[in-house]
This record gives structure tokens, C-alpha cells and sequence, in this order.
């Protein structure tokens, strides 16, 4: 194949990727707690014609020398972890919430969906319990999370309220090196680092807001013409 044919595939194969990602992003933008993936492109090899600094036939340096690139690349894609809007719901519910797998691993994620599921736990709307586990008794009233994540309700007719257990965050030094594995979820890595655990609102962990989710970060418009100027 011609040289240019080759470097015009290799970026018709990098533009094809980039429009799947925006694409993802525009499928998610109602997703709750979604987060948008950017592509991450880089060149590949050059072939070196003439060497910068060489010596030319007049044993004179050469300035700049010939050096041809032979295309590009997409070598990832960048999990875009700003925050989305927060949306005003009638469910209980930044760090990540940890959500116990039916394998026994932790994976983790910023959708503030839950419910509860016949045993009175705290459940992703999949069925997967929060961790640490929660569990609420079947004649509990005026279920509050405070910010701290303290989940305390009335029980029966007592007039105190009783303290259920607290909801925990983590944070990773690189979030963006998190695996996402669907379903809103995602698993750490040796790029992610190890979940450091704490108490909400505390070594900068957001607060929990009861009764609000957090929506997806995708903007529209802006998707839109990344998706025109990738075309």
C-alpha cells in the first residue's frame, strides 16, 4: 500500500473510533451518574529520511532534516469524572459509592439510585448491595441520611431514632484509571490505585445528599459538534 493510502487509513481508523465514543456519550446522556469518555490519540512511528543535525553534502548541519510520520493512533480513552447536575428525586440517596458483586469483589460507582430490596437492604437497582451493608427493618419510619452518610429512622412507635449504619466513600488518586465494567459500575486497577475509604464530607469526599441523584456529565451540543468535526 502507498504511504499516504496507509496514513489516510490509519486516521479514517482513529476518526471511526473517536465517533464510537461520542456516540456512547450521546446514547448515556440520561444515564444516571454517567461519565463521558474523551479519546486519546497519539502518532505513530516516523521514518527518518534525513537525520536533524546530519551532515549534507556541503558538510554543512542540517536544521530539520525529513522525518515523515506514518499516521495515528487511539491509545485510550479518558474517563471525563467532572460533575453532572443534580436531580431532585423522592429516592434516598461524590466519591463513589462501593457496591458488593454477586463474586464477592467491590466495584464501585456514582449512580445514587437505590432501593430496597424484600430483605430491607440498601440495593443497586440490579439487586447489588450497598457496602458497607445497610439494613432497614420493615416497620422503620422517617428513614434520614444525614451528609455524613448517617442513615438513622424511627422504629415502631419509639420517639428516638435509631442509628441503621453509616454510608462510606472512596476516592482513587486516578479515577480515570478505573475499569468500567457496565451498569454504571466500575473496577480498580493497578492505574486507579486503591480505594481510600472515609467518612463523607471529610479529606475532600463529597457530602451525601438524600433525595437527589447525580445526573450524566454529557453535554449535548458539545457532543454534537465533536461528532461534526470528527466527520
Amino acid at each position: 500500500m502507498h504511504p499516504a493510502l496507509w496514513v489516510s487509513k490509519t486516521g479514517l481508523s482513529a476518526q471511526d473510533t473517536k465517533m464510537t465514543t461520542i456516540s456512547n456519550n450521546l446514547a448515556n446522556v440520561n444515564t444516571t451518574g454517567f461519565k463521558r469518555d474523551r479519546a486519546v490519540f497519539q502518532d505513530l512511528m516516523y521514518q527518518i529520511e534525513r537525520q536533524p543535525g546530519g551532515q549534507n553534502t556541503e558538510n554543512t548541519q542540517l536544521p530539520s532534516g525529513l522525518q515523515l510520520g506514518t499516521g495515528v493512533r487511539v491509545v485510550g480513552t479518558a474517563k471525563q469524572f467532572t460533575q453532572g447536575n443534580l436531580q431532585v428525586t423522592e429516592q434516598p440517596g461524590r466519591g463513589f459509592f462501593q457496591i458488593e458483586m454477586p463474586d464477592g469483589q467491590i466495584a464501585y460507582t456514582r449512580d445514587g439510585q437505590f432501593q430496597l430490596n424484600a430483605n430491607g437492604d440498601i440495593v443497586t437497582p440490579d439487586g447489588f448491595p450497598l457496602e458497607p451493608n445497610i439494613n432497614v427493618p420493615e416497620n422503620a419510619n422517617n428513614i434520614t441520611i444525614g451528609k455524613d452518610g448517617t442513615v438513622t429512622a424511627v422504629v415502631d412507635d419509639q420517639a428516638a431514632p435509631i442509628n441503621l449504619g453509616q454510608v462510606t466513600l472512596v476516592d482513587f488518586i486516578n479515577p480515570q484509571g478505573l475499569q468500567a465494567i457496565g451498569n454504571n459500575l466500575f473496577k480498580a486497577t493497578t492505574a486507579s490505585g486503591d480505594p481510600g475509604e472515609g467518612e463523607p464530607g471529610l479529606a475532600g469526599l463529597g457530602s451525601i445528599e438524600q433525595g437527589t441523584i447525580e445526573s450524566s456529565n454529557v453535554e449535548v451540543v458539545e457532543e454534537l459538534v465533536n461528532m461534526i468535526t470528527t466527520q
